[in-house]
């Protein structure tokens, strides 16, 4: 199954990033089949460089695209739809943070007593 996915590149703690189409399976510091475009999210205008008449070749023959690419494109209007949520909570965290926010909730809002009436 081919992929359209972005491959980190540029120097420690200052990244840049291809837009590839390769194998699902595969690392993506290896081989890939085209290079689509390159994404810096580093600079305020031109972040996304890609080829739109490429890109749109690869998913009609198939290639799924990662989700955060799938944004990427969309935002870009390249590709039309929806974005997808690209970060996942696991069972656990979600419990967890549940658990936290209701614990906060009674704290947060406390039940003002009635004021007493003023004496005249």
């Amino acid at each position: 199954m081919l992929t359209i996915r972005l491959q980190r590149v540029g120097k420690a703690k200052v990244p840049t990033y291809r837009i590839i189409v390769s194998e699902k399976a595969r690392d993506t510091q290896y081989d890939f089949l085209e290079n689509l475009g390159n994404f810096n999210p580093h600079v305020k205008e031109n972040q996304l460089v890609a080829k739109a008449d490429r890109i749109k070749y690869w998913i009609g023959k198939g290639a799924q695209t990662s989700d955060t690419v799938h944004n990427l494109l969309v935002n870009a209007k390249i590709i039309e739809g929806k974005k997808k949520k690209a970060v996942y909570l696991s069972k656990e965290r979600a419990a967890k943070l549940a658990e936290k926010k209701k614990a906060a909730a009674p704290a947060a809002a406390p039940v003002a007593s009635p004021a007493p009436a003023p004496q005249a």
